[in-house]
């Protein structure tokens, strides 16, 4: 028998989620080329008045101004939505108007030059941003792109026509689109095209013929343009299939490629984007920070945070780790993080010393046997000028301090061996010395080369001052020289060594600062009970990490609430200007989208903060601000700072979940309250009014021929049945009363006697079958009371009493002074049969009934016992029950004493 096919609930899920979430969000539709003048616009066009005749809604949001006649004509019969024009150098630039196109919200609108970059002012740098907002607002797009505008095909495109083409937009924009059209002509007729004049004028026609369109780039990029499209459907095809569960497609490949300062590492990102789009595996960026590359110069800073962002954008995960030796801690994230390939550059470097046996891809590859290892050359002119700045940089740099601490220690070292000689001392404890002082310049210098010149120096002077001949160079010892290269090397091995300790202190002080900040955040995230405690402690750890302004803007019942800003100490800045509404407005797209913005981002760059979503999944808990103040955030703190975000996201849906879960147990709470209200009146009132409703029959068919003494037991009946409903309705509006809060209570000073015997005259007629005494130890004992509410307490308390008792059972009211407290304790005991000590707990909850065998066999719905315990807290006292021995049960309750003022 063939096994049922279950799908997976986590496919079944998703596919739901994802297809709620099309239902919502637009469809775009991409027009693909290989190359200007292939007729993308036109075939865009085309496809719009085709939609329009069939009813729809369309706008030409943008169409770039063609010479082309052909394509210009088929604007006619469009609405065209008007330009965004913004003044630039004395002319006057016209770009897609995004917010008129929200405005106006048709379903369809036609934006050309999907890659185009925006003019300065605009929200985003980039027009896909833009057309991404429209998607989000439901509204359908289509637009047109070519090959070498796709990022991950840059370096390919670059190599084969030689033109670096400098728009771009990630693969996810291409890969994400509902469909694609690959508008395709043979590069012959497009070069026909070329000549007619129909895509360029005629000179510009005629220098591209002879650059990128010559025949063979054409077919090049023909080639990859349909290679490119033939990917993106069967990697459809296997996403259906998977989101199906016809089949699990993960092959399990991790792609890890590293980060540098390097112009030429975005070949590297690409590279390895597109090995992890192939191997439909996972895409890690790894940055090693290592000690020498601390000083990066600002140049350099910005091109590491261009790749960074680079490699964002091809949706890699970013990581960073700290260490000297970058080949181990590759080796080591890769064991741990389970990486199957590595892309690495590789440049035209020569190895320095004839011993240096392995390269850094060689040490590679025996630390980690098991990776796969891509190497991509590196030959650029550019990746030359870079390396030959950073061992500028690193290696040469010199500072006025510290060349000053090593003249002095060199200095002392010299006295001090000075006074050694003088003293007797041999020349190997001068030479200790020596080591010694190239020791301290490694301990209290920043650069390696101040040990390596410690070390030559500190040979020099030894054979200047402490050699024969003195005050010369030369040596007459044959074995000096020998003395000299031991002395050499020892000092250069102590100062590296030392070097090396010092760097991993301040590496390991470095991690455990990490460490501290997130175990420090996350205690505080934990103790945090209120939203405004989590936003309070997480603005207050961002603002210890970056000495920076902190502004949160927290979300609540959809919208974004006030500004809430945390300015840091000692500083003179108005805080004023970040609750202008130009920054809310920044904020406000930020929790619309669900992205960042901001300083320092492609979307809304005139922003004087950073805004960056406090998010789990898709829900946004609130908006985080860093006044940037024209700075970058470093990649370490980068890493702190969306640790301590992803920590306040999940301490934000605690409490919304926990918000959640207490209105939905209060809502079930309600629900149980309405169930068995409606079960006990369904059932307990329905047995009293057919009693009352069967005497009354009876009456009335036979009341001439009944006999008086019957008549008079059916009228008591209907008498008490209408007495125990009115009882019961009493207690039913006095419950809800209290519930809500309604309920006013007058206390006076009131006289315990007149209380009790007023309750004792509308007590269960059925009393009588009992014996109830009053016993009180003082005739003129008060308590301060509403005596209209406590009549009721007594009431039911006794009826309770009456109704689980035996006939001729005792029940005996007492009240007396409390001896030491300012109250009174007022009981009613019973020596029926008493209360299970489980049922004790419970016996005052609404609706609760124990399971006493009941004299009258009346079912009671559980809301006496409930109300009094209610009017005796809302008088501030106490009410509970214990056993009466030798057996029943003792009912007590406490009220407010009060003194009796005699008058004369």
């Amino acid at each position: 028998m063939e096994e049922e096919h279950r799908p997976n609930p986590d496919d079944v899920l998703r596919r739901t989620l994802a297809e709620e979430n099309s239902q919502i969000r637009g469809k775009l539709k991409i027009f693909f080329g290989y190359a200007a003048g292939v007729g993308k616009t036109y075939a865009m066009l085309e496809a719009a008045h085709a939609a329009r005749k069939a009813g729809t809604d369309v706008v030409a949001g943008y169409i770039e101004p063609h010479t082309r006649l052909e394509t210009l004509a088929l604007l006619k019969g469009l609405e065209q939505l008007p330009v965004h024009q913004i003044p630039y150098k004395n002319i006057t630039l016209r770009e897609f108007d995004l917010d008129g196109a929200i405005r106006r919200r048709p379903k369809l609108i036609l934006v050309d030059e999907l890659a185009h970059t925006n003019a300065e002012g605009c929200r985003h740098i980039k027009r896909y941003q833009d057309i991404e907002e429209l998607l989000k607002a439901g509204i359908d797009v289509y637009t047109t792109v070519n090959v070498q505008h796709l990022e991950s095909l840059n370096d390919i495109v670059t190599s084969i026509t030689g033109v670096a083409v400098r728009e771009r937009i990630p693969d996810r924009v291409f890969d994400d689109a509902d469909q694609v059209e690959l508008v395709d002509i043979e590069p012959a007729d497009l070069i026909a095209r070329l000549n007619q004049g129909k895509v360029y004028q005629a000179k510009q026609a005629e220098k591209a013929l002879h650059h990128f369109f010559n025949e063979d780039n054409l077919i090049a990029l023909r080639e990859i343009a349909l290679r490119r499209t033939a990917d993106r459907v069967n990697q459809i095809s296997e996403r259906n299939k998977q989101t199906s569960g016809r089949g699990d497609y993960y092959t399990g490949e991790h792609i890890l490629i590293c980060l540098s300062s390097s112009p030429t590492n975005a070949k590297v990102i690409r590279t390895g984007a597109r090995m992890a789009y192939a191997f439909r595996g996972m895409f890690t960026a790894l940055y090693v920070e290592a000690a020498e590359l601390k000083d990066m110069e600002e140049e350099q800073r910005k091109q590491l945070q261009g790749n960074m962002r680079l490699a964002e954008q091809m949706g890699a995960k970013i990581v960073t780790v700290y260490g000297d030796d970058i080949a181990s801690q590759i080796a080591e994230y890769a064991k741990i993080a389970g990486v199957s390939k590595v892309v690495l550059g590789r440049t035209n470097t020569r190895r320095r010393f004839s011993f240096s046996r392995l390269n850094f891809s060689e040490r590679l590859s025996l630390l980690a046997p098991n990776l796969d290892i891509y190497i991509i050359p590196d030959y650029s002119e550019g990746s030359k000028k870079l390396r030959k700045a950073t061992r500028t940089v690193n290696n040469t740099k010199l500072t006025f301090y510290d060349t000053l601490k090593t003249a002095v220690i060199l200095c002392l070292c010299t006295l001090l061996g000075y006074w050694f000689k003088n003293l007797g001392f041999s020349e190997a404890n001068i030479i200790t010395v020596y080591i010694l002082g190239v020791l301290l310049t490694s301990l209290f210098t920043r650069n390696k080369i101040y040990s390596i010149v410690s070390s030559v120096l500190s040979v020099l002077v030894f054979n200047f001052f402490f050699t024969e001949p003195h005050y010369s160079l030369a040596a007459y010892d044959t074995g000096y020289p020998v003395t000299f290269l031991i002395m050499f090397i020892a000092a250069f091995i102590t100062g590296t060594l030392t070097m090396r300790v010092k760097e991993q202190a301040r590496q390991a002080a470095r991690k455990a600062y990490r460490t501290d900040v997130l175990l420090e955040t996350s205690q505080k995230l934990q103790r945090a009970e209120t939203r405004d405690e989590i936003i309070r402690e997480t603005a207050n750890q961002m603002k210890k990490l970056l000495d920076k302004t902190i502004i949160f803007y927290c979300v609540k019942d959809g919208k974004l609430g006030e500004p809430r800003i945390y300015a840091k100490e000692n500083t003179g800045e108005t805080i004023l200007r970040y609750k202008e509404e130009d920054e809310r407005a920044v904020a406000q797209w930020v929790f619309q989208n669900n992205k960042h913005a901001g300083a320092t981002t492609n979307t809304l760059p005139g922003a004087r903060c950073l805004y960056l979503a406090v998010r789990s999944n898709d829900t946004v808990f609130a908006v985080a601000g860093i006044a940037m103040e024209g700075e970058t955030i470093g990649a370490f703190e980068k890493g702190l700072l969306i640790s301590m975000l992803s920590e306040c996201a999940l301490a934000l849906e605690k409490v919304q979940l926990n918000e959640t879960k207490n209105e939905i147990a209060m809502q079930a709470q309600q629900e149980q309250l309405r169930a068995d209200l409606l079960r006990s009146i369904s059932h307990d009132l329905r047995t009293p009014l057919t009693s009352i409703s069967g005497n009354a029959g009876v009456l009335i068919g036979n009341a001439a021929a009944m006999e008086e003494e019957k008549k008079q037991k059916l009228y008591l009946d209907i008498y008490d049945d209408s007495m125990w409903l009115i009882n019961l309705v009493e207690n039913l509006l006095s419950v809800t009363r209290i519930e809500n809060g309604t309920m006013n209570i007058h206390a006076d000073a009131e006289l315990l006697d007149e209380v009790i015997a007023e309750a004792l005259r509308h007590i269960n007629r059925k009393s009588v079958e009992h014996s109830i005494t009053v016993d009180l130890k003082d005739d003129l004992l008060m308590a301060r009371m509403d005596s209209r509410l406590i009549v009721q307490v007594i009431i039911n308390i006794v009826d309770n009493a009456i109704k689980y008792t035996r006939k001729g059972s005792h029940i005996i009211i007492t009240a007396e002074k409390a001896a030491e407290k300012k109250e009174v304790v007022v009981s009613v005991a019973d020596d029926g049969g008493g209360i299970a000590d489980e049922a004790k707990g419970r016996l005052f909850d609404m609706f609760y009934t124990a399971d006493n065998t009941v004299a009258d066999s009346r079912r009671g719905m559980g809301l006496g016992l409930a109300l009094c315990k209610s009017i005796v807290n809302a008088h501030g006292g106490r009410i509970w029950v214990e056993n009466n021995h030798p057996h029943g049960t003792v009912f007590k309750f406490t009220l407010q004493a009060e003194e009796v003022t005699l008058h004369e």
